[in-house]
């Protein structure tokens, strides 16, 4: 006990001295500062508006034809790559294999005619490197990506040239990759997410090549060997391919790398056909897929948009980032924030060579279905008949042109600016003048994109849930389709789904 009163005492003395050696504590709203320092109280924020010079590209053509993209950055001793080769992307496919384009992507990295998938992923690894394929469902474009260290970057883009150009497509390879495909194929059923996009997405394109989201069994089990091969020889070709690099290499290095790893790639000299825009709908539509006893749904609202070249891209950017483009969006206000009805409601576009889509998304809970979807309605209304406030519009431009600022500290974010720029023929200063476009749009731009844009005879509304507690929020919309969860047609009578 003595031993424990004299710790105490110990204790309370050196808490003593080390207060007594602390600066007195400052009264609320004059905090300590050195002599002479004026506060303002302000953020060191500035009204005046960014102005950006990008690093330059550098730019030339390989032998076969391959356009050579550069962006110098000795930051750091690593180089970022990827070869994009036009025509072999999944709007390319078939009719009778939907995605044959992705499952040639997948298996293109797992071996080639020189090594195993298992060797080339042993090296990679060694070399703290990566390689990979990929190709979009609905794009016509596939992509050979990849990054590595300076000093093995020959190694590295040999490995990305082999498996470009000599992929083996293995039976036994072939073989694993539908078994786990079909694994996938079943989780995707199971996920109220992708049938609301599935569902929403044929609303938009038909059976438009847009309105893809995933290959069907159908076409899994029709993948055979011959397929993959006549595809990967027909579709992957240097003639209108783009190899974009950036890091710590210069244009000659690169070309003359490239040169070395690609110049056995030879120019076909064929043709691929052009991208057809897809029909516009002729109404709106109300689509529901069954999901029962779900406790949750998924709520989709969409419409065609616009191609990347559209002179109101800029515009309806904004638009969409004051609606529900991020925590600060007014879909994640109302339905989050202040109602409580989901964790989050968004809304994103796509807009490409052709027609793209729009759409606002939200997942809340059943019994809340009819009053969170007035609400996302209502939201979209008050854009089209209620000019953007001006703190609000501020706001917005100002956190869209900081985030773009912040993307040009990534040597790769600059590198696919010019990437976009060289495939949709931008402006060679285009992305120069971002910020300053940006900063011009007002909120008569706004409410004339909404208008033109997301007029209610456009609208495509998907609801996917429990048909009970889904139904009473469509019906006040009108008629409408239903369907189950491999996307057939259902039987109503009444408000009875059979």
């Amino acid at each position: 006990m003595k031993r424990h009163a004299l710790a105490l005492a110990v204790a309370c003395a050196f808490t003593a001295v080390v207060a007594a050696q602390q600066p007195a504590m400052q009264p609320p709203g004059n905090p300590s500062k050195a002599a002479g320092t004026v506060l303002k109280n302000k953020a060191p924020v500035t009204k005046e508006v960014l102005k950006v010079s990008l690093p330059k590209s550098q730019e030339a053509d390989l032998s076969n034809g391959v356009h050579l993209i550069v962006i110098e950055d000795h930051r750091a001793p690593q180089v970022f790559f990827q070869m994009i080769v036009d025509g072999a992307g999944g709007y390319y496919d078939p009719p009778t294999i939907p995605g044959l384009a992705s499952f040639t992507a997948s298996l293109m990295r797992e071996g080639t005619t020189t090594k195993t998938s298992e060797q080339i992923s042993e090296q990679l690894d060694r070399l703290a490197a990566a390689v990979g394929v990929s190709a979009g469902l609905s794009s016509p474009f596939a992509t050979v990506s990849g990054n590595g260290l300076t000093n093995n970057l020959d190694t590295v883009l040999g490995l990305m040239a082999d498996v470009l150009m000599n992929p083996s497509f293995a039976q036994a390879e072939i073989d694993r990759y539908k078994t786990r495909t079909r694994a996938s194929f079943i989780n995707n059923r199971m996920q109220p997410g992708f049938l609301a996009q599935e569902r929403l997405s044929k609303a938009l394109f038909g059976d438009h090549p847009l309105s893809r989201v995933a290959p069907t069994p159908a076409a899994l089990e029709a993948l055979n060997r011959d397929a993959l091969v006549e595809f990967h020889k027909a579709h992957y070709l240097p003639d209108r391919a783009v190899l974009a690099v950036a890091g710590d290499i210069s244009l000659d290095q690169a070309k003359s790398k490239a040169e070395a790893a690609f110049g056995a790639w030879k120019k076909s000299g064929a043709s691929i056909g052009a991208q057809t825009a897809p029909s516009t709908p002729q109404r709106a539509t109300v689509s529901f897929v069954a999901r029962p006893n779900s406790v949750q749904t998924s709520l989709r609202v969409g419409t065609q948009s616009i191609e990347r070249t559209n002179p109101d891209y800029d515009a309806l950017t904004v638009a969409n980032r004051v609606l529900g483009g991020g925590p600060t969006g007014r879909l994640f206000e109302h339905l989050r924030e202040q109602k409580g009805y989901t964790y989050g409601a968004y809304s994103s576009f796509s807009a490409s060579r052709i027609t793209g889509s729009w759409s606002a998304s939200t997942d809340v809970r059943s019994e809340v279905t009819d009053a969170a979807l007035t609400d996302l309605l209502d939201e979209i209304k008050q854009m089209r008949e209620v000019a953007v406030g001006d703190k609000e519009l501020a706001d917005t431009k100002k956190a869209m042109i900081a985030g773009f600022a912040l993307s040009l500290e990534s040597p790769n974010g600059i590198l696919q600016n010019y990437v976009d720029r060289y495939l949709y023929k931008l402006p060679a200063d285009y992305w120069d003048t971002y910020p300053a476009r940006i900063e011009t749009i007002t909120a008569a731009d706004i409410q004339r994109v909404a208008q033109k844009y997301w007029s209610t005879d456009k609208l495509q509304i998907v609801a996917v849930g429990d048909a009970a507690k889904v139904e009473p929020a469509l019906k006040k919309l009108g008629a409408y389709e239903s369907y189950d969860a491999e996307g057939r047609p259902l039987k109503t009578t009444g408000s009875q789904i059979q």
